[in-house]
């Protein structure tokens, strides 16, 4: 309910001004995910703080240019980098902001060193996103919800992290291992009972 309100009084004090409307079905579509979510609120909030301050951080070091393309998912205060580094220092300098994060529990360090992705290798990871998460669709578990996963793609490699159940784990690893363009899965999820 709270929710349902809060997104009406954004639309009606944004109703006379351009470019409102994107933030209304955002905020409204972050609601219904959060609603969802096994993760407390505030969890989410400090998910999305702590991937702020990371990206801060590398924006403020000048060794960072175009040579680097740098992903930082948090989930949890479970914090995964992806993408790729022209340095293996650039790569531990990046973990290092992560895990000096005072809420931060734990860093996946996935970096590569190599140039920066495509931009039709970023889109085709794109789309193998968009087809696994279609896939958790077909999940046969009863209470499973496909928005408790959160898909991370990078060259292929689909990481799977979220707060499942065992069952969960096993049956969405499955449906993802069988979509189209998957090279590989990389379960960093959290099991719950």
């Amino acid at each position: 309910m709270r929710i349902a309100s809060t997104a009406l009084a954004l639309t009606l004090v944004c109703g006379t001004l351009q470019g409102c409307v994107p933030l209304v079905v955002g905020g409204a579509a972050a609601g219904v995910a959060v609603a969802h979510d096994r993760r407390t609120s505030s969890a989410v909030v400090q998910d999305q703080l702590i991937e702020t301050a990371i990206y801060d951080r590398i924006a403020k070091d000048k060794d960072f240019t175009d040579e680097s393309h740098i992903s930082v998912t948090s989930y949890n205060q479970v914090v995964l980098l992806t993408g790729e580094v022209p340095t293996r220092e650039l790569g531990l300098r990046v973990a290092q902001f992560a895990r000096e994060h005072e809420k931060v529990r734990q860093v996946h360090n996935e970096l590569v060193i190599s140039a920066p992705s495509s931009l039709a290798s970023r889109s085709n990871d794109a789309l193998i996103t968009t087809a696994a998460k279609s896939s958790l669709l077909g999940v046969d578990v009863e209470g499973f919800d496909p928005t408790r996963v959160k898909i991370i793609t990078e060259a292929g490699t689909v990481y799977l992290m979220g707060l499942v159940t065992a069952t969960e784990a096993e049956r969405a690893t499955d449906q993802i291992r069988r979509t189209q363009g998957v090279r590989k899965v990389v379960r960093l999820f959290e099991i719950i009972q």
